[in-house]
């Protein structure tokens, strides 16, 4: 290794999950802009991602993202000290606890915070877990020397709630991808016109409100759908159905469950509206997407949302089912509305950039190395 060149370790193990697309856009771009500095970048044993750099690596790490385990704590940080880096990016606070070298956290919200998830435990088990889930967040800011947030809001958040991160926390917007390619591939048992949210009904993401917005919406739409695809995990399935089963409009609901990108795309282009209703968000990904498809957005009002959207979308209270019904009326039945926002999403998308994004990240990397 050249005198000059750093060795910057990246934390990219969850590359293939929903949250992994910053971690993956980061490192892409970090290739065809850093020719300096040696990576390695840590991914599940299992991911045969393939880098272009000669001066990026993959090294398999068997590692969970959310393990609690001790051992695996310690085994954990050996495998991080054994190669000696510089630097280590954690792309998500969940890093282990006795590595207390050269960090960089990117923390992308603090929802678990305020929503947490159904426990297969017994409420003590789950308040004790919740504790330690806690203290390694704090932990982790702690011991970094600089924290990436991807908004002013989960900024002031974080100041709130670690006053220690405000002189050390800088806000870098991510970004949205372009229009997917290929040809669209319409969604089985949906017909137009359609509204519709894709994603997992986490608790934060208010999917049984929207629900109920939708049998409001009806009234005046008989013939609107409502398509929420998704892929489905088990401890939120039950009570997604139980929420769809016990709606009054529930033949006029499709659940296609996981879509593929063509057919995302067909969603996209054709909906007449794409609704966000989410209580709590660090950047508001799915928005973005849905403006660079062409697609007009109605988004909740909380948290970072109307930082990131502008004035790009029409926006609702999420508590609100009332207000959240007759905003989606409005928006679907004003074709004028619509165009507006359309054009306003495109001016909105060229704020954000991937690239930009690697960049000011590089320029946090060479602050510290």
């Amino acid at each position: 290794m050249r005198k000059s060149q750093k060795h910057i370790v990246i934390d990219a193990r969850v590359r293939r999950a929903s949250t992994g697309r910053y971690v993956d856009r980061l490192v892409e771009n970090l290739q065809n802009m850093d020719v300096e500095n040696r990576y390695t970048i840590l991914v599940e044993p299992d991911d045969d991602w393939q880098m272009k750099n000669p001066n990026f690596k993959t090294v398999p790490c068997r590692f969970r993202q959310f393990s609690f385990n001790p051992l695996d704590q310690i085994a954990f940080a050996w495998q991080i000290h054994r190669l000696k880096p510089d630097l280590v990016h954690f792309t998500m606070t969940q890093q282990p606890v006795f590595y207390l070298g050269n960090i960089v956290t990117t923390t992308h919200d603090l929802t678990m915070l305020h929503h947490t998830r159904p426990s297969r435990f017994s409420p003590i088990v789950h308040r004790l877990g919740m504790v330690l889930y806690r203290f390694l967040i704090w932990w982790a800011h702690r011991k970094s020397k600089k924290i990436i947030v991807p908004s002013n809001f989960v900024a002031r958040r974080l100041a709130k709630y670690h006053p220690f991160t405000k002189k050390k926390t800088k806000v870098i917007y991510e970004a949205s991808d372009p229009p997917i390619n290929g040809k669209p591939e319409a969604v089985k048992g949906v017909s137009k016109p359609f509204i519709f949210h894709v994603g997992a009904p986490y608790p934060h993401k208010n999917i049984d409100r929207l629900i109920q917005a939708f049998a409001l919406l009806k009234k005046d739409n008989p013939d609107l759908q409502l398509v929420l695809p998704g892929k489905m995990k088990d401890q939120f399935k039950r009570d997604f159905d139980s929420w769809i089963n016990e709606s009054l409009v529930k033949d006029s609901i499709v659940a296609p469950g996981f879509v593929s990108d063509h057919q995302l795309k067909w969603l996209y282009e054709n909906a007449e509206t794409y609704v966000l209703p989410s209580l709590s968000e660090g950047f508001g990904l799915p928005g973005l997407e849905a403006m660079a498809h062409g697609c007009p957005v109605a988004s909740s009002n909380a948290t970072c949302l109307p930082e990131i959207y502008g004035d790009a979308v029409e926006y609702f209270d999420p508590i609100s089912t009332e207000e959240m019904a007759n905003t989606i009326d409005k928006l679907i039945n004003d074709q004028q509305l619509q165009e507006d926002l359309r054009a306003k999403g495109k001016k909105q998308l060229q704020k954000y950039s991937w690239r930009k994004m690697a960049e000011q990240t590089i320029d946090i990397y060479n602050s510290l190395v």
